[in-house]
């Protein structure tokens, strides 16, 4: 069903997807969030769940594409999404028309925690997966 060097093929294509995904979150936030265009794209209260989204795919694509399993995966995940959403507000002070706000960062710590338990979950399953195949 599944060979040892298709599934390390899949896990590498997978990860460098996860790495590609990261890096366009990153240019998107930062450079398009700095586009004129970007102030008042989504209206409230609809950026808070859009804040939330990005943020919880961003975590999930940092801990996917970071290699590592566990606990350090799930840390490194959600603290490494909220470090955005932290240096994104501060960024946003500077821009003309935005403002950072901490109920912006509450959403993007709120999507890191669902990224986080999005990647619990795909581990486990994964688990249950190659111990029944």
């Amino acid at each position: 069903m599944f060979t040892k060097i298709s599934i390390r093929w899949l896990r590498r294509a997978l990860k460098m997807v996860a790495v590609l995904l990261t890096v366009g979150l990153l240019l998107g936030i930062f450079m398009g969030g700095a586009q004129p265009m970007a102030v008042g794209l989504v209206p409230a209260p609809w950026d808070k769940l859009v804040h939330a989204a990005v943020f919880a795919v961003l975590a999930g694509a940092i801990g996917f594409a970071s290699g590592l399993y566990g606990w350090r995966m799930l840390l490194l995940s959600f603290w490494g999404a909220v470090l955005v959403g932290a240096l994104d507000e501060w960024h946003q002070m500077y821009l003309p028309g935005r403002s950072a706000g901490l109920d912006d960062l509450a959403s993007d710590a709120a999507g890191a925690a669902l990224g986080a338990a999005a990647l619990l979950q795909r581990e486990r399953f994964q688990k249950w997966f190659f111990s029944h195949h």
